[in-house]
């Protein structure tokens, strides 16, 4: 069978079904579900937590209203997600976020392993210093950053979606990290 006909079996098909039926408990259901992550996809683009209620609230209107688009080739909360991500990246776009030129990073690949500065712990007080270190980036550093590290896309889907390059995309996440890093250093 082909790949590309296979269907993605969703835990919450059922669902899916109903709001491909108009049935709003279904929606509502579905909204409960998924709206805590999509509204933290759509916080770490934006940066702005009453854009991000607006961006997610707007995302599952359009996601309902487009249900019949969804072939169920990946996960339900994918296809979601990636409704998320553009209308955070349109809005971003309204307010013009910048790239820094494409240039050569010396020093700094992909491939240099682990990013977290030694001896950082796993406590609640580290992560919202991870949090706000993050946020205190700029719009161009953090989304890619959002979309590499936390959404887990590649920089080809990055590339993709942003309408940039492939090394833009790489070169925007290495400076994004050396600058999380002296974020949290200081």
């Amino acid at each position: 069978m082909d790949s590309k006909a296979e269907k993605y079996r969703n835990v919450h098909q059922e669902l899916i079904d109903g709001c491909m039926n108009g049935d709003q408990k279904a929606q509502f259901q579905i909204y409960k579900l998924y709206y805590r992550s999509m509204y933290n996809t759509s916080l770490r683009i934006v940066n702005d937590a009453m854009e991000a209620e607006d961006i997610m609230q707007e995302a599952f209107l359009s996601a309902f209203e487009k249900i019949s688009t969804y072939r169920g080739e990946v996960s339900f909360g994918a296809w979601l997600r990636r409704i998320v991500v553009n209308r955070a990246l349109d809005h971003l776009k309204k307010r013009k976020m910048v790239f820094e030129p494409v240039e050569e990073v010396i020093g700094l690949t992909e491939e240099q392993g682990p990013w977290e500065p030694a001896g950082l712990e796993n406590t609640e007080e580290q992560l919202e210093r991870i949090r706000k270190a993050i946020s205190g980036l700029p719009d161009g550093y953090r989304v890619i950053l959002s979309l590499y590290l936390l959404e887990g896309y590649d920089h080809e889907e990055i590339s993709e979606i942003m309408g940039i390059s492939g090394s833009t995309s790489r070169s925007q996440y290495a400076r994004a990290r050396k600058k999380l890093l002296e974020l949290l250093k200081n």
